[in-house]
């Protein structure tokens, strides 16, 4: 098995700068679909607001099937495969004049990120030690709102040229093309990922019993993303209904609270290290807290102020739950934990709307800032359920 003394930094850049381009599956041409809706006035405009929803779907797809891709390719070839059908897929979208034929290319962009994304962390729990972990899986979530953070600018600056243009965001595929084709092992990463002492093989596999065993980390991660994604779903509404903060102010206001996202990844280790066994609890308290401001407090105070927390909340909160399911998992975690937590955090971005929807159905228009209360009570469940993490390092 090759190592981080093999490979030094070339295979840990190569290996984090996927993480540059998992969150932008959806979400890069989110500030281009303005524009795409009004090249397809004529359509039907769920079809429309399907151009970002639809790569999720099929990224939850794919990463249930990724362990049966493990075991017939190498791991730069996986994650080769992964980038051309994200970069080639993606950027393929603006061609086309018929709305079917462009939801089919960001449904090839949703099967690459669902090869890439279990790579992005998996890659590190099979290459790094333990101790190693931890500090490089807060870089990769500092990387995955970094990249969000740049596709939103490029693609906002793209879409003023022409929709069709906006998608030329994907061709950063081609940095990561380049590095892993060149510094990442074919390592067959099933080879060296046995079953842990005590587990059946029905665990190792990707069964049902790594699903059991790994609920806790799993059902985490889709109760953190759910809560995450009332903040841009509904922010920019909320934020204009109340009527204080200026509408040119909301882009800048949501960039600054992932760039607060992008400061808690790199800052997660020294949270760790400070809080020990209680990090479980950061993330939901952080969502807590700042959902309550950004519904009670409100103005500009409770608005930047909310943001922070929110935003600190994600990048915290993702790289804890990636890290000690990883510990637990060990070499394995690529194919086993992995795709299931991918899964999970991308499902919830695709449930959360409707879970949003079914909300404002039975409440209406009765209660002021629905969505962050709604967000207060999926904080509150994601409190009580990271009580059942387990504290510390697994064994």
């Amino acid at each position: 098995m090759s190592d981080q003394t093999n490979h030094g930094k070339t295979l840990t850049v190569s290996i984090l700068s996927l993480s540059l381009l998992t969150v932008m599956a959806g979400a890069a041409v989110a500030p281009a679909l303005g524009v795409i809706q009004a090249h397809f006035a004529d359509t039907d405009q769920l079809f429309v607001q399907m151009v970002i929803s639809v790569p999720a779907l099929f990224i939850v797809i794919t990463n249930f099937i990724f362990p049966k891709l493990c075991k017939v390719f190498g791991a730069r070839t996986l994650v080769l495969m992964g980038l051309l059908l994200y970069t080639v897929g993606g950027c393929a979208a603006g061609l086309f004049d018929n709305i079917f034929a462009v939801l089919v290319t960001r449904a090839l962009v949703g099967i690459g990120v669902g090869i890439i994304m279990p790579l992005s962390t998996g890659l590190l729990s099979y290459y790094y030690r333990p101790e190693q972990q931890v500090g490089l899986m807060g870089y990769s979530s500092a990387m995955n709102q970094m990249g969000g953070v740049i596709a939103t600018l490029l693609s906002g600056l793209l879409a003023n040229i022409s929709w069709r243009v906006s998608f030329l965001v994907y061709l950063m595929g081609l940095i990561s093309i380049v590095l892993c084709l060149f510094f990442l092992p074919n390592d067959r990463i099933t080879q060296e990922a046995p079953a842990k002492e005590g587990r059946g093989k029905k665990e190792a596999s990707g069964g049902a019993g790594v699903f059991r065993s790994n609920i806790v980390y799993i059902l985490a991660m889709f109760l953190l993303m759910s809560a995450f994604f009332i903040y841009p779903a509904n922010f920019a509404l909320e934020t204009v209904s109340e009527g204080i903060i200026p509408q040119n102010y909301i882009a800048v206001i949501m960039a600054g609270m992932d760039f607060i996202a992008f400061c808690g990844g790199l800052l997660f280790v020294r949270a760790k290290m400070l809080l020990g066994g209680k990090t479980k609890f950061l993330a939901p308290l952080c969502f807590l807290i700042g959902y309550l401001l950004l519904a009670l407090l409100g103005g500009w105070a409770g608005t930047l102020l909310g943001s922070i927390f929110v935003g600190f909340a994600n990048g915290a909160g993702i790289p804890f739950i990636m890290s000690e399911a990883s510990m637990k998992a060990g070499k394995a975690a690529a194919t086993t934990v992995m795709p299931l937590i991918s899964a999970a955090l991308y499902l919830a971005q695709f449930v959360s709307p409707m879970l949003m929807s079914v909300v404002t159905a039975i409440f209406g228009g009765t209660v002021a800032h629905l969505p962050y209360f709604f967000a207060i009570v999926l904080s509150v469940l994601f409190v009580l359920w990271s009580a059942l993490i387990p504290s510390g390092k697994s064994e």
